[in-house]
């Protein structure tokens, strides 16, 4: 099953390494609904059971901006598990289910953000007994001698067993060609992907046409992804929502002449920008300078002085120090 619409894409940007990013979950009982359908529900989760485990996921994919291909193939999954049930408790065959994904999309897309709901959803439906996520990429599974490479995939297989290991930019594996690590390292992944089937759930994400190229470097990765989810590229007006939305997670508002200002801003970085446009990772940067810069405002202009909670929160036009 796959979620498919069209995204950008670019040249990999290089990007200096990184700790190993672990999210953790707290261990919970599989919750499974029996409860009946409401076919007046959400068009996403139009036969959703009410009540049901999906309410709470749903809650948070909502709160998403965009993403609506994969907020329907979420549903699909998660119905198709509810319905497994079922069959297992009427005495019918229920196959296990292959669950390993490829993300593909820009930056700032939403991909992790996504992994963690993943990994969240399936520790709740009792395919993952832990549900915790093990981010990493290259230079966390390549190492610098013969067999080296195998060891560190493989300890990070361990460390991701019960939940999901999601590797960021994984067509870097194929770069350096037949006699370079990243081989050994995607042999190591697809061994454990046979080895431990079931045991945890194996996310490779990144660019589109990158990620495209990668999976035909091995004739045996695609079949063993059967769930594709591409990212799109946020609309201008998305990006502005999801400005807002950072803005007032932090308690901060934004003058509607500092929103024309951003808005402008976006529209030349996505058709002009000399790199990839990183989305909502590009918002974030944007916002968190610019409260920085307010910041800086309001202590000269008020020194000595209390300037209100209003003016506190206030991000204006001066605020966005913009490049362009």
């Amino acid at each position: 099953m796959s979620g498919r619409v069209m995204a950008r894409s670019g040249p990999p940007e290089e990007r200096p390494s990184r700790q190993i990013n672990i999210v953790l979950r707290n261990s919970e009982p599989p919750v499974v609904s029996q409860s009946v359908p409401d076919s007046e529900a959400h068009p996403t989760a139009k036969v959703m059971p009410q009540n049901s485990l999906f309410t709470d996921l749903q809650k948070e994919l909502d709160g998403l901006v965009g993403l609506d291909h994969i907020k329907e193939l979420m549903y699909e999954i998660f119905a198709l598990l509810q319905i497994a049930s079922m069959r297992s408790e009427a005495g019918l065959l229920s196959g296990a289910q292959v669950f390993h994904m490829v993300f593909k999309g820009n930056p700032g897309t939403g991909k992790t953000t996504v992994a963690r709901l993943v990994a969240k959803f399936f520790q709740k439906m009792g395919v993952l007994s832990k549900g915790h996520l093990i981010e990493v990429e290259r230079a966390d599974l390549v190492g610098e001698y013969i067999g080296h490479t195998a060891q560190k995939t493989r300890d990070l297989v361990k460390k991701a067993m019960g939940g999901i290991l999601f590797v960021d930019e994984a067509y870097s594996l194929a770069r350096g060609g037949e006699k370079d690590f990243g081989k050994e390292a995607i042999d190591t992944l697809v061994k454990a992907m046979e080895d431990s089937k079931n045991q945890f759930i194996l996310i490779l994400a990144g660019y589109c046409d990158e990620m495209d190229f990668f999976l035909d470097t091995n004739p045996g990765l695609p079949s063993r992804f059967p769930i594709v989810m591409e990212f799109p590229d946020y609309t201008i007006d998305q990006l502005i929502r999801i400005a807002e939305g950072m803005a007032k997670e932090r308690d901060y508002i934004l003058m509607p002449q500092a929103i024309v200002k951003l808005k402008q801003h976006l529209l030349r970085e996505k058709m002009e920008g000399e790199h990839v446009f990183s989305n909502a990772r590009h918002v974030r940067n944007v916002i968190e300078r610019s409260i920085r810069h307010q910041a800086v405002r309001i202590l000269n202009q008020y020194s000595g002085g209390s300037p209100g909670k209003l003016e506190l929160m206030t991000i204006r036009t001066e605020d966005l120090k913009l490049d362009k």
